[in-house]
Parts: structure tokens; sequence; C-alpha cells
């Protein structure tokens, strides 16, 4: 089992920069194919993007901010088989208006391709008006991450 502890999930701009964790396959992610089915890797990129955003993000972030994804492209490459674990990891690209791009790439610990790879775009939201915010400076700065 890998240790991310150490991790602060900030200055994720890249896969050497970007906040990991590790991920145990549940015997329901598996389809009757025998590997990961494509739904769970979806699950698990979500998973992992909230998990970034609550590990960087202060309480008064969180209460006024969340962000909803807009769009959602998916790669696959590699199955992940049963008794296999895998990698997540995630950091970010350009913030444009209320948008935000997000980058998930999961793999085999030591693989040198990906199992998925998936490029979003995500959507902050005022959590009480529900609607579109510009990615400013307070979130940039939460990220350490340039606008």
């Amino acid at each position: 089992m890998s240790d991310f502890s150490y991790q602060t999930g900030l200055g994720a701009v890249d896969f050497d920069t970007a906040f990991a964790r590790e991920i145990t396959p549940l015997e329901t992610d598996f389809d009757i194919l025998g590997h990961v089915n494509n739904v769970s890797y979806v699950r698990w990129v979500e998973e992992t993007a909230v998990a970034h955003w609550e590990h960087v993000a202060d309480e008064d972030l969180k209460a006024r901010n969340v962000f909803v994804l807009l769009r959602h492209e998916i790669d696959y490459r590699d199955q992940i088989l049963p008794g296999e674990t895998a990698i997540a990891r995630t950091w970010l690209g350009r913030a444009k208006g209320p948008r935000f791009e997000r980058f998930v790439d999961i793999r085999k610990p030591r693989a040198t391709k990906f199992s998925s790879f998936s490029r979003l775009d995500w959507c902050m939201l005022d959590i009480e008006t529900r609607r579109p915010m510009r990615v400013d400076q307070r979130i940039l700065e939460a990220f350490q991450v340039p606008g």
C-alpha cells in the first residue's frame, strides 16, 4: 500500500506534481470480462478530484464553493484485474471564467502506461445560489497554481 500522507496537494500542475491516492478495486468494480468496468473508472475520477479539493480547500471555501462536472473525456488503455491496485493522480490545467480544467491518470503502480486518462472541465458554483462563479485568485491560491 502506498503512503501519500506526505503530499500537500499544492502546485499540482502535471503528472509529477499531481495529488495522488491509491485505489483498491472492490469485487463490484469488475465486469463480466473480469476487469474493472468503465463506470468504476469514472467514479474513481470524480472521487479523486473531490479528494484533491477537500485536501487543499479551507472550510470557508468548501462552505461557499462547489465544483460540478461539465465535460469528461476518457481514454482506456490497460486493464486492471482482480488482485491489482491502482494509483490515481490528478492535476489542474487552465482556469477560464467559472471553468477549471483537470486531468486524472489512473494506472497500476510502476506502470508506464495508464489504465485510464481523463480530461475534464469543471465549473465552480456558488453553493448557495448554485450559479457559476469565476475561478478567482482565492481558488488559485488554495491550489497554489497559476491562473
